[in-house]
């Protein structure tokens, strides 16, 4: 069972996203934005980021961005979902 952080500023979104994950049979976190995706990164270690790229704030990619500058989270693969 593998930690998936999800993204979205979208409770529908996370909500559909989080159901098949853990359908899957894999533990999944959440954040509603990008400095909470960074924060969740580091403080989570997840195996795997799922990431909306349109989001107030701090979107996706600056998020992504983010992550892979900090030496404890660079490792981390980020797939960017998007509706």
């Amino acid at each position: 069972m593998s930690k998936i952080l999800i993204v979205d500023d979208s409770p529908a979104q996370l909500f559909c996203l989080r159901k098949i994950v853990e359908e899957g049979g894999h533990h999944a976190v959440t954040a509603d934005s990008g400095e909470a995706a960074v924060e969740m990164a580091t403080d989570e270690k997840p195996e795997l980021i799922l990431m909306d790229i349109v989001m107030p704030g701090m979107n996706g990619y600056q998020a992504k961005r983010n992550i892979g500058r900090n030496e404890s989270t660079r490792h981390i693969p980020v797939i960017f979902v998007s509706s």
